[in-house]
């Protein structure tokens, strides 16, 4: 993400000009964005014109600058673009006023927003700024007979790549080398900074000599670690471990992995925790949360109005901020955050147990 401009707006709104530079920042700006908010850019917009002796074609696409009264925001993963819909209230043709737009945000379009910003949402972005300097990471993991190549995203991990050949000995068997060479040619198509080779057992060191022998440019960018498990679960060892802090220093994910097993700990020992909005409140009330954790689109949801809680997160978030606590934001298109979820969206570490 970067940060054009910032300054004051209207009625003491404050005004960001943003320019998101990948995916990963549409995916933030959507969980920033809300009904109200208003936001301008550069847009297209089918112009009807109803001139004399001329037959109604459908009119044409002309190039305005809008502003839009926020109605409902869209990130719209698989297209690589934010839909942010509602009423233009500014415009360089007048007579579009009052009618609905979607602005369709893409990677490098720069946009406005101005609104009244929660704390959260500002770290949001001040990281997604600060998370442009990172290495674009690739988690590969292999064992015998089975690869998997995962990208590393702030909205979470992707499988990109999944190859299974059975080898050894029987008459399906293929040789190692194969699979090996699968996995070389995937890598190799990838455009990344860091790659992080993991995977139980001697079969890792054996694809890297393999890579090393035939894709030299991938090799130097491998860095190799145990893990009982390949795939999703190899993933998540991966970014428990913290291996990709190590290139990706300002990751999400794995500090979201760690905060989620320290909960899941302390639900099953009936230690220093709470979950479920009520159990929270509670904690906040009594200054005994040391780290709040929310996923990100349940809390929109609960700014919005459209939730079902019953005490306002922002007072139980500044609560919590006033007392020296901290927030984190999960990304409910991870596994930790989904998790998180299924616990009512909503949980904290606590300095010391209430009862």
């Amino acid at each position: 993400m970067r940060i054009s401009s910032r300054g004051r707006g209207e009625e003491g709104r404050e005004r960001m000009t943003l320019v998101p530079e990948n995916v990963d920042d549409l995916w933030h700006l959507s969980h920033v964005l809300e009904s109200g908010d208003r936001v301008s850019g550069d847009t297209t917009r089918r112009i009807q014109r109803n001139e004399e002796n001329m037959r109604d074609t459908g009119g044409q696409r002309e190039h305005l600058f809008v502003t839009i009264a926020v109605d409902d925001v869209e990130f719209a993963r698989f297209a690589n673009r934010l839909r942010v819909g509602g009423e233009i209230i500014d415009c360089s043709r007048e007579d579009q006023l009052g009618h609905h737009h979607t602005l369709n945000v893409e990677e490098h379009d720069e946009i406005t927003i101005e609104k009244h910003f929660k704390p959260d949402q500002i770290e949001r972005i001040e990281e997604a700024e600060e998370a442009a300097e990172n290495a674009d990471v690739a988690i590969a993991t292999v064992e015998e007979g089975e690869a998997h190549i995962h990208t590393v995203a702030q909205y979470g991990t992707e499988e990109r790549f999944s190859f299974t050949a059975p080898t050894g000995k029987g008459e399906y068997a293929r040789p190692r080398s194969e699979l090996f060479a699968e996995l070389g040619k995937a890598l190799a198509r990838m455009d990344v900074d860091a790659i992080i080779l993991a995977g139980p057992g001697f079969t890792k060191q054996d694809a890297r000599d393999y890579i090393a022998e035939n894709h030299a440019e991938v090799a130097d960018l491998l860095t190799v670690v145990d893990t009982a498990g390949v795939g999703d679960r190899g993933v998540h060892e991966v970014l428990k471990r913290g291996a990709v802090d190590e290139v990706q220093t300002q990751t999400r994910i794995s500090k979201e992995a760690e905060l989620l097993d320290d909960l899941m700990e302390g639900i099953a020992t009936g230690e220093k925790v709470a979950y479920g909005i009520d159990e929270v409140a509670e904690a906040a009330d009594f200054g005994a949360v040391e780290t709040l954790l929310v996923v990100d689109d349940r809390l929109r949801q609960e700014r919005q109005g459209d939730g079902d809680w019953d005490v306002d997160v922002n007072e139980v978030i500044q609560t919590v901020e006033r007392q020296g606590g901290e927030v984190t934001v999960f990304s409910g298109e991870f596994d930790p955050g989904q998790q998180l979820r299924n616990l009512g969206g909503i949980a904290a570490l606590l300095r010391y147990r209430l009862q």
